[in-house]
């Protein structure tokens, strides 16, 4: 019986422990939602804005002839963004799951899970920056231009709200065309296929840092919830050790009891 109670006792600490890190890992993401959701409809903003010109563009006649309209062969190219750290539930897990049916793509990790995944890559995507997002942008371009693939993609996490999160992959590269191909009121100069050539990087960019910091609010967003359920689990797990504990004690007690009134009747 006093092996019973130890045993208990120590699980109980042990559960306790794992609460108290659930609950700092919670709080710790609970402080960087505000920030991740503000960052996150700034980029949606900015790109609002953005697909509103290239939009345009691309539903232009002449910039049909664009080198980045035009199909060609190579192969996939994946960007893959995922979290720095684990705990956030099913955001990663998710995330390698839709990267598998990509199985030949060629991928470029964001963040130190990716990272571990695929190889080297950028290894924080919390600190991922505007910076970082022009080079990707610009490398790529020209990998593209190179006909060094096919396609390029962004795989990223879609933040619906606090409790959903998908992820999903962002085709970025060839551009589609939009629109019935009527030329829009806009002036470009000198012409809408030297603008759009020069715009691209700026697009692929924006929309790269858009993908990142959303991929981030749903990772932090995740994690939240992953540790509130986890600390729900916890606090259930130590009420029913404490309920067996005390029992255990009491049933100690007792058994105590009944020897000393046994052995005093002797």
């Amino acid at each position: 019986m006093g092996a019973d109670i130890k045993s208990l006792r120590s699980r109980i600490r042990s559960v306790d422990s794992t609460l108290h890190l659930t609950r700092a890992m919670g709080l710790v993401a609970a402080s960087k939602i505000r920030r991740a959701t503000m960052n996150m409809n700034r980029s949606r903003e900015y790109m609002a804005a953005m697909e509103e010109v290239m939009a345009q563009l691309r539903s232009s006649p002449d910039c049909a002839k664009s080198p980045y309209m035009i199909p060609r062969s190579g192969g996939t190219r994946l960007i893959v963004i995922a979290g720095d750290r684990g705990m956030a539930g099913g955001y990663n897990a998710n995330v390698f799951r839709l990267a598998s049916t990509f199985p030949d793509a060629n991928v470029l990790p964001i963040g130190k899970r990716a990272c571990d995944r695929f190889g080297k890559g950028y290894a924080s995507s919390e600190r991922f920056s505007g910076a970082d997002a022009a080079a990707v942008a610009e490398e790529q371009c020209r990998a593209f231009l190179a006909g060094e693939f096919e396609r390029l993609g962004i795989l990223y996490t879609r933040y619906q709200s606090l409790m959903t999160q998908i992820a999903d992959v962002r085709w970025v590269l060839p551009l589609e065309k939009s629109g019935d191909g009527k030329r829009t009121p806009t002036v470009f100069e000198p012409d809408e296929q030297t603008v759009l050539n020069a715009a691209v990087p700026a697009y692929v960019s924006g929309l790269l840092a858009a993908c990142v910091r959303e991929s981030f609010a749903s990772e932090v967003a995740a994690r939240r919830m992953a540790m509130d359920s986890a600390g729900k689990n916890a606090q259930e797990m130590i009420d029913q050790l404490q309920l067996q504990y005390n029992r255990a004690r009491q049933n100690a007690i007792t058994q105590e009891i009944t020897e000393i009134v046994a052995g005093s009747g002797m």
